[in-house]
């Protein structure tokens, strides 16, 4: 039996930024749990990186979490401790099928959003890449980041849960 992946990157890239523009348009963000170790462009206040291991620091000493996680079998890690802070939006892949996607998505997330089209992340150098090879959507926790995707100019559509 083959194990398929939550992302199939098909160019041996395994770090790609969320296009700064998209997390400008959500608002302010005071921590961001997985930010490069450079960053070209910074999406919240402060940041961890994998030096760091975000995903075990104390998140509750931040407001607002941006996370745009490693997207694998560690993924839902993130979004589980997302949904235990309480108040951020993560971006992820819509694999809406996978077992990940049900117990950390759809039995504790506030609301989704699924994108028109599909984004067009950063290399770390920060210069823009092509087209993902799959759809994202926002993972919403807490009712003001609903709030601030209604407010946003995005493309797409928001599913309240």
């Amino acid at each position: 039996m083959s194990i398929k992946n939550f992302n199939s990157n098909t160019k041996n890239n395994d770090e790609w930024l969320t296009p700064p523009l998209l997390v400008k348009s959500l608002g302010v963000f005071d921590l961001d749990p997985c930010q490069p170790i450079n960053p070209p462009f910074f999406h919240a206040s402060e940041g961890f990186n994998i030096n760091d291991n975000g995903l075990d620091k104390n998140w509750d000493l931040f407001g607002r979490v941006w996370c745009n996680p490693p997207y694998g079998r560690e993924t839902f890690k993130w979004l589980d401790k997302l949904h235990s802070h309480g108040n951020g939006i993560a971006l992820i892949f819509a694999r809406t099928e996978t077992i990940g996607f049900h117990n950390s998505v759809w039995n504790k997330a506030d609301a989704i959003f699924f994108f028109k089209g599909r984004l067009k992340f950063h290399y770390v150098c920060g210069k823009q890449g092509n087209t993902a090879n799959a759809p994202s959507c926002l993972i919403i926790y807490g009712k003001e980041n609903i709030k601030s995707v209604i407010n946003s100019e995005l493309k797409g559509k928001l599913i309240i849960l």
